[in-house]
């Protein structure tokens, strides 16, 4: 017998603005900058192009490697499942509100990409709560070439 479950995500086209922490300050994410040579002026200028592509719970979208998606039980376990509860907070109110509601329409999760390697650049709770509720979500895939 198999379980199914009504509840839903939509994925909307996110605000490229509202991500600016990220590439300014994000501390594990400066080396992928650093080594594709990418400016925050290209992935603004390139973020518009981006589609939402689907991303089931893995190391990659289709051939490309995403750095930083920690998409392991594992790995979800080590950064968001036992994080401290201010990083844990925002995904504890994403799932209860998915739960009391039924569906949600969130931001997708960004991912930048460039020379066939991919960043998950932001949204690890959301893409966290699609995948733990046994959900394909999508995501916002930004090509840098």
């Amino acid at each position: 017998m198999v379980s199914s479950s009504t509840l839903t995500i939509t994925w909307l086209k996110p605000d490229i603005e509202e991500e600016r922490w990220e590439f300014f300050n994000h501390p594990a994410k400066q080396g992928w900058y650093g080594s594709h040579d990418v400016t925050w002026d290209h992935i603004v200028s390139r973020f518009d192009a981006g589609a939402l592509v689907p991303y089931p719970r893995a190391a990659a979208i289709g051939d490309i490697p995403v750095s930083l998606s920690y998409h392991s039980f594992d790995e979800y376990q080590i950064y968001l499942a036992r994080a401290k509860r201010g990083y844990r907070i925002n995904y504890s109110r994403m799932e209860d509100a998915l739960q009391s509601a039924g569906s949600l329409a969130l931001k997708a999760p960004i991912v930048l990409c460039r020379d066939g390697k991919g960043l998950l650049f932001s949204g690890y709770r959301r893409l966290c709560l699609g995948w733990n509720y046994g959900m394909i979500p999508h995501v916002w895939l930004v090509s840098l070439i």
